[in-house]
């Protein structure tokens, strides 16, 4: 949808809005807002709001804290499950510095600079297709989330085993009125999990659409007395939560992925934009899987790949090729995880993969087999590298993969790497209920 200025101050006052919250991101992927009343919209959409960014983990320093809010118009929509009177609605924005120059700290930003990098080569439309999981908790007499389920259900189960049914039912339905196109929604392999798959868009607006997504998933949740979360792995176990990620690259609106002549009917550039994902894979690791708890769905016998290979078919491999062909091939990535920030992990996927176009590089040949049943020497033997096993691992090949430290900038990178540092910090400290459990008695 395409709208102007004037079209949001008509529709604020004819469907008599109350409050516009003005949505942005920080780099660690929390949705943060300034809500505004109706009486502010003309001052929005002419990017007069301003708000303090010293106050965001990771923004900006004190001394040069005043930013300003730039309205991504055609993000406009009204929250349904809101009151009808007194609606509130949304605007995505952009952040600014007070000289009118785009803020370096601003996630929108860095996805904006490498989409603008593949328009320079030629490549008009990156589409991304997210396949979201979480998992639908029951809450205690005050509220607090358990790891109770009170679902006995199993992948693609019907009621009344999944308690959750009614809830992902509704969440489909507020986001069908926020625009959204549900393409699937069903309950996953474990207990209390589900995976909502929304229609492939431009990558931009997938991003938008992944935060908007976890915000209906938590609000809806809530409003039904459960607790939804985006955490990869809350329960020791059994399956943790993805966020697989279909990518294709497209010229003159043709899908270039797509060669009916190539191998397994893939294009030179399909298996370069593989290498480069593969190559740089190390490297985005941090941004795509960025918490402690991250590296606990990363390990053998939960179908969550931890061995970087690539396959057509393999669902054991990193980087899957589903079937489909024509305008719909694409490209699976299946380690990124839904706690990670969509803007910066789109950004980095797609560095990843121009910078395997702009130097040809080609991957290693496709793993059929099933790389966990393989022992590390047939692994070896066959040149399957491992993911980093944990997240201080992952910062530190970050820190190495240049093309990953430019591509988010140096602001972002530092402050990222250094929030994210503090983070391991604080896990290697702590001391864990499994510590108490195996040490207290024994020792």
């Amino acid at each position: 949808m395409a709208y102007t200025k004037e079209d949001i101050i008509r529709m604020v006052r004819e469907q008599d809005i109350k409050f516009i919250r003005m949505q942005f991101t920080d780099i660690f992927g929390q949705l943060k807002n300034v809500a505004i009343t109706a009486s502010q919209i003309e001052k929005a959409v002419n990017n007069q709001i301003m708000f303090d960014g010293s106050s965001i983990e990771g923004f900006t320093r004190i001394h040069e804290s005043d930013q300003y809010l730039y309205p991504d118009l055609d993000s406009f929509v009204v929250f349904p499950w809101r009151p009808s009177h007194g609606k509130v609605a949304r605007l995505i924005c952009d952040v600014h510095n007070p000289d009118g120059t785009p803020f370096v700290g601003d996630p929108r930003g860095v996805l904006q600079r490498v989409l603008e990098k593949a328009k320079s080569m030629g490549y008009d439309a990156f589409n991304v297709g997210p396949e979201a999981e979480f998992f639908l908790f029951q809450t205690d007499e005050e509220g607090k989330p358990t790891t109770k389920t009170n679902d006995e259900a199993g992948y693609f189960d019907l009621g009344p085993l999944d308690h959750g049914e009614s809830t992902r039912r509704e969440i489909c339905l507020a986001l069908e009125d926020m625009g959204f196109e549900i393409e699937a929604s069903h309950h996953e392999v474990a207990q209390g999990q589900h995976e909502i798959d929304f229609k492939y868009a431009p990558a931009l607006e997938c991003a938008d659409k992944i935060m908007t997504f976890k915000l209906a998933v938590k609000i809806l949740a809530q409003k039904n007395g459960l607790h939804a979360t985006f955490m990869p792995k809350p329960i020791f176990g059994i399956n943790g939560s993805g966020m697989h990620t279909n990518m294709s690259l497209f010229r003159n609106g043709k899908n270039v992925f797509y060669d009916p002549d190539g191998e397994k009917g893939l294009s030179k550039e399909a298996y370069s934009f593989i290498a480069g994902l593969l190559y740089h894979m190390k490297g985005m690791a941090a941004i795509t899987n960025p918490l402690v708890n991250s590296y606990k769905r990363l390990v053998p016998g939960y179908e969550a790949p931890c061995y970087m290979a690539w396959s057509a078919s393999n669902r054991s491999a990193l980087i899957r090729i589903p079937a489909a062909r024509g305008q719909s091939t694409r490209v699976e990535l299946r380690s990124p995880d839904p706690s990670c920030n969509p803007y910066l992990e789109l950004a980095v996927c797609l560095a990843a993969g121009l910078d395997g176009i702009e130097k040809g590089m080609t991957p290693p040949p496709e793993i059929t087999d099933n790389i966990f049943a393989m022992d590390a020497a047939t692994r070896k033997s066959k040149g399957i590298d491992s993911l980093p096993g944990a997240l201080h691992e992952a910062l530190a090949e970050m820190k190495k993969d240049q093309l990953i430290m430019d591509t988010l900038g140096e602001h972002i990178a530092s402050q990222y790497i250094a929030g994210k540092e503090a983070e391991c910090d604080e896990y290697r400290t702590r001391v864990s209920s499994w510590e108490i459990d195996k040490y207290m008695i024994n020792y």
